[in-house]
């Protein structure tokens, strides 16, 4: 476990792309469901408080004003989506949100791949 965190935390940090990469690796830890989703969040926060903590030093220069209702409604959809997230889990299985995640990692691969974001 601690070698495989670190391979997808060194190369998430390297590419850019860490919470695909961590998600790779934790759906074939054997985790029960709530275990995956609790593990995903509480790295996905340390690291958003880790770059907050560096993008608090340039907060003035870096146009934060300008993106005040993207920052509200980006914030507003984490809520409703943890919300609705909290509801889903007892009615979803394991395998589900394994079939769910592989698909959506791979959906944004390719869309990455074309170009599209």
């Amino acid at each position: 476990m601690p070698f495989g965190g670190f391979l997808s935390g060194f190369f998430g940090g390297l590419s850019g792309h860490q919470g695909a990469l961590r998600t790779a690796f934790l759906i074939k830890a054997g985790l029960t469901k709530e275990a995956f989703i609790g593990t995903a969040v509480v790295i996905s926060c340390l690291v958003d408080f880790t770059r907050i903590s560096m993008y608090s030093t340039r907060m003035l220069e870096s146009g934060l004003y300008e993106n005040i209702p993207l920052i509200i409604s980006a914030t507003l959809a984490a809520i409703i989506g943890a919300i609705v997230g909290h509801k889903l889990l007892r009615k979803v299985t394991l395998k589900f949100i394994q079939k769910f995640v592989a698909v959506f990692l791979i959906l944004v691969s390719i869309a990455l791949g074309i170009g599209l974001i």
